[in-house]
C-alpha cells in the first residue's frame, strides 16, 4: 500500500472589506502579510502563518467588490 503525503500549500478565500480581513488575519490571528497588491480599486492581500512559507490565504476580491468595479463611473 502507497501512502499519499497531501498539503494543502493555498487556498482563496473572498472579502468584501480588504480592511477589516488583514485586520483579523494579521491582528487577531497573527498571520504575517505576504503581499498586497491593489488594482482597479480591488485587492488581493496573501497571508500566512509565521514560519510556515509553505502554507498561504489569498484575500481575493468577492462578489460585492467585483459588482462595485464593475459599476459605471458617473459623469
Amino acid at each position: 500500500m502507497t501512502v499519499m503525503d497531501i498539503a494543502i500549500h493555498s487556498t482563496f478565500l473572498p472579502h468584501n472589506d480588504p480592511d477589516a480581513s488583514l485586520a483579523f488575519y494579521r491582528d487577531t490571528l497573527g498571520f504575517e502579510v505576504r503581499s498586497d497588491v491593489g488594482h482597479g480599486g480591488r485587492r488581493w492581500i496573501t497571508v500566512g502563518p509565521t514560519g510556515e512559507p509553505g502554507t498561504s490565504i489569498v484575500l481575493e476580491p468577492g462578489e460585492a467588490s467585483r459588482m462595485t468595479s464593475a459599476a459605471p463611473s458617473s459623469r
